[in-house]
């Protein structure tokens, strides 16, 4: 009998892009790891529970690199280049230090400033009065903004640059994910051929530079660097505010004592984690997951947001607080992936926050929030739009 998919496991006239957290805790009650069909991808393991999923994640026995599935044939899809999420230690080492300098806690605060001045010029074009789209006006432009400003793609070329990005990370369909994959390649290639050409410093002056990258390394760490460096950012700037609006005692909590904003976000990402669950990990070698048998060539994927959602981990898990300890939630993934813009995440949505609700404090929904459109793909969940009155 095939395992079945997510949205087949969902309640009638439920929606599992709307709400998930229901389908994960029926789940997690019944064990820690479940097979599933993931469409496009065929059968999978999925690990639901804190502590499960954080042994999963430091497990070298479950490798990134494709080639360790038992369905391997090439490595095919709409993959640019190849990256540190495909590829496992010594190569992920060597990729990940290559980088790791531009986004230490130093560099991130030196950075601020730009973040800050990107985030009060998006909030200068927003109306004092009147709705608009938080997502389109704020959420999306500002992280766009930072890391197209450190790898130095023309601000003329950064919204053909997102929608190519958008429907990787979302396909519509496979042909339209194909064509995107084909132009996004050709288009990081220029960049880093003109980057080459003007000795650019910096971050592209980095990758440029480095003498052990292969063309398809390059491709793909450019790649990487530029799409995870704004999508998951654009759905914690826009799914913080939307928590915050849905539980009203928990912003007026954070107007009388700003400096939980920090906390807010952390409660954000364990709350509604924007990257929903890790790409797929390859079983090298026959292991237990929680007492579950994987077979050598299995895939699996660890659910983050349904760790993070564990009652065993977090009392009250489905209630948003910040005044909760979110020590060892898995937003951000745990062990040598632990995602290396974890720091500039943190910023930029800290910074969103505290300037909007200083300088657009009156804020409320301006549509129903029960119609709003969460988009979410095997990787990633987020609003669609977050239309927002003002004054």
């Amino acid at each position: 009998m095939p395992a079945p998919t997510l949205e087949e496991l969902t309640p009638d006239g439920h929606d599992f892009a709307s709400n998930p957290y229901p389908v994960y805790a029926a789940l997690r009650a019944k064990g820690a790891v479940h097979r599933v069909l993931v469409p496009g991808s065929g059968e999978s393991w999925l690990v639901v529970a804190h502590d499960a999923a954080r042994a999963a994640l430091t497990d070298p026995r479950l490798r990134n690199d494709i080639r360790h599935s038992s369905s391997w044939r090439s490595d095919g899809g709409h993959a640019v280049g190849r990256n540190m999420l495909q590829s496992d230690p010594p190569q992920h080492t060597r990729l990940r230090r290559l980088v790791a300098a531009h986004f230490t806690a130093g560099r991130i605060t030196a950075l601020r400033p730009r973040i800050e001045a990107t985030a009060l010029e998006l909030l200068d074009a927003l109306p004092e009065r009147g709705t608009a789209d938080l997502v389109a006006r704020y959420a999306l432009p500002l992280p766009v903004t930072v890391i197209c400003d450190l790898l130095e793609v023309p601000a003329a070329d950064r919204a053909v640059f997102h929608a190519w990005a958008d429907e990787l990370v979302m396909p519509a369909s496979t042909e339209t994910a194909t064509a995107a994959a084909a132009s996004l390649t050709e288009y990081l290639a220029g960049l880093l051929a003109r980057g080459r050409e003007k000795r650019a410093t910096g971050l592209l002056g980095d990758l440029v530079a480095a003498s052990d990258l292969t063309s398809e390394e390059l491709l793909g760490m450019a790649f990487l660097i530029l799409v995870a460096g704004h999508e998951t950012t654009v759905d914690l700037i826009s799914g913080t505010v939307h928590a915050l609006l849905a539980h009203p005692d928990q912003l007026a909590l954070l107007r009388a004592e700003p400096d939980l904003t920090g906390p807010a976000v952390e409660e954000s990402l364990r709350y509604n984690s924007p990257v929903h669950a890790t790409a797929f990990r390859f079983a090298a070698e026959p292991l237990d997951i929680d007492g579950t048998r994987i077979q050598a060539g299995d895939s699996v994927q660890v659910s983050l947001a349904a760790a993070s959602r564990d009652p065993l981990r977090f009392p009250d898990p489905d209630r948003f607080d910040l005044r909760r300890s979110t020590r060892a939630h898995l937003a951000f993934g745990h062990g040598p992936h632990h995602c290396l813009g974890a720091p500039l995440a943190r910023a930029e949505a800290a910074v969103a926050l505290r300037l909007l609700l200083r300088h657009r404090p009156a804020l409320a929904f301006a549509t129903d929030p029960g119609t709003l459109t969460w988009r979410s793909s095997t990787l990633l969940r987020g609003l669609a739009e977050l239309p927002l009155r003002f004054g």
